[in-house]
């Protein structure tokens, strides 16, 4: 079916003036995808026009949207380019396919101090290394929640890494989230710092906290997961549509119906777990040791790594 390229706005489907258009904008229909997904008498009832000329909009809306397929070949080929940022382990890299994906959301979860921070950082400054070195050429976006952004464990990473101090830094745009409105604000509004500032990675240090603060008991755990699939779903938006990378950390509990094992469960539920591209569960262990397993991938086998958490970052 050719695209009708006349039809580029809500305003203009026929039969759709601009008080319809505000009114579809209103109840979220406000895409022409929506338009050409919705039902003749729901889109009735929500734009005031009658069902016959939302039959009509529905039909142009279907006119003016195309899908686009790509070849499986074509697909591969773009990721080979995009590459991947390092974690500064080999045995994680490779734990992981390589490291941390573009297009693609990383969550890693653990109790406190078990490492998820650290990580953060080194990924942070990784990120700005050319990608013969295991970047992606980048900035980075860092969403604080817990105020645990620490501007000197940048420096000695990136002293490390042979890069300024001073350079790193200036390459991280840092955002401390004091709610979770803020936090889910910070991504909606995040399109034009991405472009404008060139950001590769958006971390988000951590996911969970603050909707875990302030939606409290079971009458209010409706409402946290629907934010929460709302701020993933945004998070996804941005990663496929600019080419990011995106890395979370989680909260845990402890889930008192696993009687034997471990009984660490991520904060987030289902929501979190169908919403991650890949998952990581990491532990501490034995001095600066911590124990890292893959829980879920698209692509990857489950497996476990060592790394070490050093003065100078993440170290095999």
């Amino acid at each position: 079916m050719a695209k009708d390229k006349s039809v580029k706005k809500l305003e203009d489907l026929p039969g759709i003036g601009e008080t319809s258009a505000e009114k579809l904008k209103a109840a979220g229909i406000d895409t022409l995808e929506k338009v050409a997904t919705s039902q003749p008498h729901d889109l009735s009832e929500k734009s005031g026009i009658s069902v016959e000329a939302a039959k009509k909009a529905i039909q142009a809306a279907q006119e003016a949207t195309t899908i686009e397929f790509e070849t499986g070949t074509n697909i591969a080929e773009k990721r080979q380019a995009l590459g991947k940022i390092s974690t500064n382990s080999k045995d994680l890299d490779e734990l992981i396919g390589g490291g941390i994906e573009i297009n693609a959301i990383t969550e890693v979860y653990g109790k406190f101090a078990s490492g998820k921070t650290q990580l953060a950082f080194q990924l942070a400054v990784n990120a700005q290394l050319p990608k013969d070195k295991g970047g992606v050429d980048g900035k980075v976006l860092f969403i604080d929640t817990e105020g645990t952004f620490r501007p000197e464990r940048i420096e000695e990473i990136a002293k490390a890494k042979g890069i300024d101090p001073k350079t790193a830094l200036e390459n991280i745009m840092v955002v401390r989230a004091t709610s979770s409105e803020k936090q889910m604000l910070t991504i909606e509004r995040a399109d034009s710092l991405i472009r404008e500032k060139g950001i590769k990675l958006i971390i988000i240090d951590s996911l969970t906290a603050l909707f875990r603060a302030e939606f409290l008991g079971r009458g209010a755990l409706g409402e946290r997961q629907q934010k929460l699939n709302s701020h993933m779903h945004k998070l996804q938006q941005l990663a496929d549509k600019y080419d990011v990378a995106v890395y979370v950390t989680n909260q845990v509990m402890d889930n008192p119906g696993i009687l034997f094992g471990d009984p660490t469960t991520p904060i987030g539920g289902n929501i979190i777990a169908h919403a991650a591209t890949l998952r990581l569960y990491i532990r501490k262990s034995k001095e600066d040791k911590r124990i890292i397993r893959l829980v879920d991938s698209p692509n990857m086998p489950d497996g476990e790594c060592i790394i070490r958490v050093t003065s100078a970052g993440i170290k095999d």
